[in-house]
């Protein structure tokens, strides 16, 4: 474990290998799973801010499910997600053209329509948080949908943390990645 500030990140962030392959998953990390993308409760009123310029973006049925559902609902554990179609591809999630799942909220962020990309535990998959009192785990999710993105990363040489340097920085900011790019150079990977 690498302990950061308030972070605790999981050795698996610094030796593991990932570049998502759209190509090869299709987006499977929007369609499977038990529930819809984790919200921060931040997100929340940024979600309500943003959903009439999303909203052009979206399916019919990812409309329709927020129509019926919420533009997020609260689980049984008291966290947030975006609502499903059918318990199944995010609402929010939409096909393009090559049958490739892409998000409604970044597409509206690319054309300028929005300043918020998307729900920072889409943006950070595939580390996962687990917040406890006075520190945050960062913890790498491992799930076979992804073995496309291993290979890949393992291809091109780039870990996790550097993978996802940019949501890490829109998480815990410049200084922060700073320092953890310090300490993954200065600590040999256990696995190569």
């Amino acid at each position: 474990m690498i302990v950061l500030q308030n972070t605790v990140i999981s050795d698996d962030v610094r030796d593991q290998f990932f570049v998502c392959n759209l190509e090869k998953c299709k987006g499977a990390c929007c369609v499977e799973g038990d529930l819809g993308a984790p919200l921060e409760e931040a997100e929340l009123e940024i979600l309500k801010e943003s959903y009439e310029h999303v909203k052009p973006y979206m399916s019919e049925a990812g409309v329709k499910a927020v129509e019926e559902q919420g533009l997020y609902i609260k689980d049984w554990e008291g966290d947030f997600s975006t609502p499903t179609i059918g318990n199944r591809e995010c609402a929010y999630a939409i096909y393009d053209e090559n049958n490739t799942l892409k998000c409604a909220i970044e597409q509206a962020y690319y054309d300028g329509k929005i300043s918020w990309k998307k729900p920072i535990s889409c943006h950070l998959y595939p580390i996962r948080i687990t917040k406890y009192d006075g520190f945050e785990a960062l913890n790498y999710d491992r799930w076979g949908i992804c073995s496309a993105a291993c290979s890949f990363g393992q291809d091109l040489g780039v870990r996790v943390y550097q993978f996802l340097k940019e949501p890490l920085i829109r998480k815990y900011g410049e200084s922060w990645y700073a320092e953890l790019e310090q300490l993954m150079e200065t600590e040999s990977p256990s696995v190569k």
